[in-house]
């Protein structure tokens, strides 16, 4: 039982690490004795957080950046991480886009745009990923794919981002397909779907201007909307990815598990 939720030892790989909610899931990682993969579309800013962390945290984190709404990126992530591993064992896709505008004048490309990166970039690194994930799956130690949804994927967003919901709620749809095909083969597939976060993307939406401190920064504020009084933290996201990727979550498959505190059952 004392091993219950250890992840020590473990190849990890996080999508969209650069920052947000998909940073704070590597630190977790990394943290708690994984060998973490950070990748991210801007190059420069996932070297940075990689070796931040890697300072922080101690073990090893190492950039691979890569534009996942496109094939080309996909395929080059996909090898750039088999020539450094011959075993993956927790991909967490994370890696994801939003837009928002109005109903009348919503453009195609920021439908095209979310829904590349947010559902057709995970159903394909997952594909090109699965030697790697198969390599570590066993009878005894299954591999684990962890998708980073949204509760506005289950229930009506806020703001006026029309590809965004729909974009997540296929997402999940894609967990439970992607649970239904690998668990016999050992791999487990399962969802989170994370509220409101104190996150470069929320930050945009609520008028904070992309900023997640400083000045005219108050998630206190934002906080206070939610039935728990807060946004999430990073152990709260960190620590629900670690049961998912740990003997603890064994025999939990194609499940979407909310993370936003009350949230989304009190609209």
């Amino acid at each position: 039982m004392k091993n219950l939720f250890s992840v020590s030892g473990k190849v990890v790989l996080v999508t969209g690490g650069s920052r947000g909610i998909g940073e704070m899931i590597a630190a977790g990682f990394l943290a708690n004795g994984a060998k973490v993969y950070l990748s991210a579309r801007k190059a420069e800013a996932c070297a940075e957080t990689a070796a931040r962390l890697a300072r922080e945290h101690g073990g090893e984190c190492e950039a691979l950046p890569a534009d996942l709404s496109k094939i080309e990126g996909v395929t080059a992530l996909a090898q750039a991480l088999a020539e450094r591993e011959s075993r993956l064992d927790v991909l967490v896709n994370n890696a994801g886009a939003s837009w928002g505008a109005p109903l009348g004048s919503f453009p195609e490309a920021g439908w095209d745009k979310v829904m590349d990166t947010n559902v057709k970039g995970v159903f394909f690194i997952t594909q090109a990923l699965l030697p790697l994930l198969r390599a570590a799956a066993s009878k005894d130690q299954s591999a684990r794919v962890i998708n980073i949804g949204s509760i506005d994927g289950i229930g009506k967003p806020i703001f006026e981002t029309y590809s965004y919901g729909p974009s997540k709620a296929a997402l999940h749809h894609l967990t439970r397909m992607l649970a239904a095909r690998l668990a016999p083969e050992h791999i487990l597939v399962n969802a989170i779907a994370p509220g409101p976060f104190p996150t470069w993307m929320l930050s945009t939406g609520v008028g904070f201007g992309g900023k997640v401190e400083g000045d005219g920064v108050d998630w206190e504020a934002v906080g206070r909307t939610n039935p728990s009084g807060r946004v999430g933290t990073p152990e709260d996201i960190a620590g629900l990815a670690i049961f998912l990727a740990s003997r603890a979550s064994a025999y939990t498959v194609g499940e979407v598990i909310t993370c936003d505190g009350g949230l989304l059952v009190s609209r």
